[in-house]
């Protein structure tokens, strides 16, 4: 029997970096994100509770009309578009709520001037009043 000598022999230190578990863990990552993703642009089917809503209170504000013709009334007075804003001053509407009523048959266009001119008067609460809809649900 012939007794070999081992020799240990020093090992130079691996330099590379091992980035086979780096792509398993971002392949598994990639494949959850892409499984989930379709649930999370889908939209829930709840019913939310009903309430009865309560009409807004006008008395204390002031109600600007746009009639089917384009004509604008602030509080049962006339007033021609280029004077709303001084009419909207003397009534102080910059501390008040103002309720803009418009006819359906108005173009949006007069409405979004009317709009313009009441925030330039410096209006800061403007409600938009519209009737319910007593059309059946589906």
């Amino acid at each position: 029997m012939s007794l070999s000598v081992r020799t240990e022999s020093r090992r130079a230190p691996i330099a590379e970096i091992n980035v086979t578990p780096l792509v398993d863990v971002v392949l598994v990552l990639l494949i959850i994100f892409m499984v989930t993703a379709p649930f999370l642009q889908a939209g829930l089917d709840i019913q939310l509770p009903k309430v009865s809503a309560q009409g807004l209170d006008m008395r204390e504000g002031l109600a600007l009309t746009i009639e089917p013709g384009g004509a604008i009334v602030l509080d049962k007075t006339p007033v021609k578009l280029a004077d709303l804003g001084q009419a909207l001053e003397e009534k102080g509407a910059a501390s008040r709520p103002v309720y803009l009523r418009a006819d359906e048959r108005v173009p949006y266009g007069v409405v979004a001037e009317v709009i313009g001119r009441v925030r330039a008067a410096g209006v800061t609460q403007l409600g938009l009043v519209t009737e319910p809809d007593e059309r059946p649900r589906r």
